[in-house]
């Protein structure tokens, strides 16, 4: 922080003290007062009659802060040398800021505390009006004061704070910090004279930039006797004062780059010895003790390091240091929100791609409905269909048992007609007519086995159908596979469901051909029975024959002999077998 920036401040407090409605402006005869006091204290010649010449053309009301700066930088600040006492300058502002501003109800330290207080608060504040004091910097010097004062930092209670201060403001005003300290809220179980002792050590380092002090022996130049002095530290000169009242100064030690500090051996019956090496002298001193010399020596060389690399006090670094620790946490956290505007900008845009596909998907999903509607009623007629066609074979199935049936009426007729013949007769004609039956139901399975091998075609023809609805679902698009899952797997029942048809249809089809096995077993068993009984007939041939009315036409001889029956009877026969035959076939 300038010179310039470190006057305004003070000056920012006693201008806002002087507006007493605080409507941001100050009358003329004010700051006559307020411009000729800056003067006197910072030894530059007041023009009386400048403040009148710079506002002539604004002769109405008083004078606002933006009105007072071109007049303060002009023929004020720009004229500053750094040869006055900016103690006298800082109480002069603070005499016209305090009045107002400073409660003393309920405060612990004086008026001089006070004042210290509202110096360090103009070194750790912001470059920002109104001045305040962020909360980083309320800690550290918290943390300061309290390890001058010799207490232990207490965090929680410092975590506590800062959580209301974040609830209120974040910040404090200068007024707001002399009542944190005053009222000892993180002093407790310290007294007065502690406290005051703290502030006024946190004050000569920040303020007075004095980095050591305490009392030592120095050797003279002149006597070279050994003189207790009171020695203060800053980053270019050691002081030295007869008492720590620093009401009489014997001189100083000046530093620069050239300087050095060096250890020295126990001499003259003194002891923790060092030698400060100048241009043009070198000190002699000596500490109480090894820790406070070190301490010195450590502290004296800091000093000479600093201005060999030119650098400023350690404080005023470190709070350099903060600052701009603050700036970019601050430019960080603005580039964060403005990502995060850019984020929920984009999460917006993506919601509203996400919504129109949303739209599309349910648009999809009310045609996948509609076509699952009709695949659902196509399936249904193809049901109703199906069960048609099993009523239907339900229904050829009655009339082939009923046939079957009377088939069965007319072979126990035949039978009964046949009785009458001889037993070997008799036998002959029922291994017949088994032969015949055995060969109608080897007809009949064989037409049943016809059937089934034509629904299995008719069920693979379908399944077929399906897996080529299947595939061309599959060759679809990703997103539309996606919507059509549900479709497939409805297909995929129907095709579970098919297939377990087909599957029944193969049983019954395997069944048939059982069947059809047994009645061949029995035909050729029949064959057999018929052909033992023909050798048994034509042994008998000779022994037994019938006598029954005949045709006078030819009559039919067999490989056993005349027929039993005539050409005209065996047409008859025919002809109702070919019928009997042909009407399964109509049916279906």
């Amino acid at each position: 922080m300038g010179l310039r920036d470190e006057l305004l401040k003070a000056i920012w407090h006693a201008f806002t003290a002087l507006d007493v409605d605080k409507s941001g402006k100050v009358s003329k005869s004010q700051l006559k007062v307020l411009s000729h006091n800056l003067c006197t204290v910072m030894k530059i010649p007041h023009d009386p009659v400048a403040l009148e010449e710079h506002f002539k053309d604004d002769d109405e009301g008083p004078v606002s802060n933006q009105g007072y700066m071109p007049y303060l930088n002009k023929f004020i600040l720009d004229k500053v040398q750094n040869n006055f006492d900016r103690m006298d300058f800082n109480k002069m502002c603070w005499t016209l800021c305090a009045r107002k501003n400073l409660n003393r109800n309920h405060l612990l330290i004086t008026d001089d505390d006070s004042f210290k207080i509202w110096c360090i608060f103009n070194f750790l504040s912001e470059e920002k009006y109104p001045l305040a004091i962020v909360t980083e910097e309320i800690e550290y010097l918290l943390r300061k004061l309290t390890e001058a004062m010799g207490g232990s930092w207490v965090e929680e209670r410092f975590e506590e704070y800062r959580t209301q201060l974040a609830s209120s403001q974040q910040c404090l005003s200068a007024w707001g910090l002399i009542e944190l300290i005053g009222t000892g809220h993180f002093s407790m179980g310290m007294d007065r004279q502690t406290l005051s002792m703290g502030i006024n050590e946190v004050f000569q380092e920040l303020i007075l930039d004095v980095l050591k002090q305490g009392y030592m022996q120095k050797k003279g130049h002149k006597r070279k006797n050994w003189t207790e002095r009171w020695f203060l530290l800053r980053p270019n000169a050691i002081s030295y004062y007869v008492s720590e009242d620093l009401t009489e100064k014997k001189g100083d030690i000046t530093l620069d780059a050239n300087c050095c500090v060096e250890s020295l051996p126990d001499k003259e019956g003194k002891k923790c010895l060092f030698i400060v090496k100048c241009s043009e002298k070198s000190f002699e001193i000596s500490a109480s003790d090894k820790k406070k010399k070190q301490e010195w020596i450590q502290a004296i060389q800091n000093c000479i390091s600093l201005l060999k690399r030119e650098l400023p006090a350690p404080h005023h670094e470190a709070r350099l240091r903060r600052r701009e620790l603050r700036q970019k946490q601050q430019a960080e956290q603005e580039q964060l929100e403005e990502r995060m505007k850019e984020l929920q900008i984009a999460n917006e845009n993506k919601q509203r791609e996400l919504e129109a596909m949303r739209t599309k998907l349910e648009e999809a999903a009310a045609e996948a409905a509609e076509e699952e509607k009709q695949r659902l009623q196509t399936q249904s007629e193809l049901q109703d269909r199906y069960r048609t066609d099993l009523e239907r074979e339900k229904m050829v199935r009655q009339q082939m048992e009923q046939q079957v049936a009377q088939k069965s009426s007319e072979l126990e007729q035949y039978l009964l007609r046949v009785r009458e013949l001889e037993d070997m007769y008799h036998r002959l004609e029922e291994a017949l007519e088994t032969e015949r039956q055995a060969r109608q139901d080897e007809e009949t399975v064989r037409k049943l086995q016809g059937r089934l091998l034509e629904e299995e075609a008719s069920k693979r023809a379908e399944l077929e159908q399906l897996h080529l609805q299947q595939q061309k679902a599959i060759s679809q698009t990703e997103a539309e596979k996606q919507e059509l899952e549900n479709e497939r797997l409805a297909k995929e029942m129907a095709l579970q469901d098919a297939m377990l048809q087909l599957e029944q249809l193969e049983s019954d089809r395997q069944g048939a051909l059982q069947q059809y096995q047994e009645v061949m077993k029995k035909l050729e068993s029949a064959a057999s029975e018929t052909r033992s009984w023909k050798d048994k007939v034509a042994h008998h041939e000779g022994l037994i024959r019938l006598i029954q009315p005949g045709s006078k036409g030819p009559q039919r001889i067999t490989n056993w002999g005349p027929a039993a029956v005539t050409d005209t009877e065996l047409n008859l026969r025919e002809k109702e077998w070919q019928e009997k035959r042909n009407r399964p076939a109509q049916a279906q």
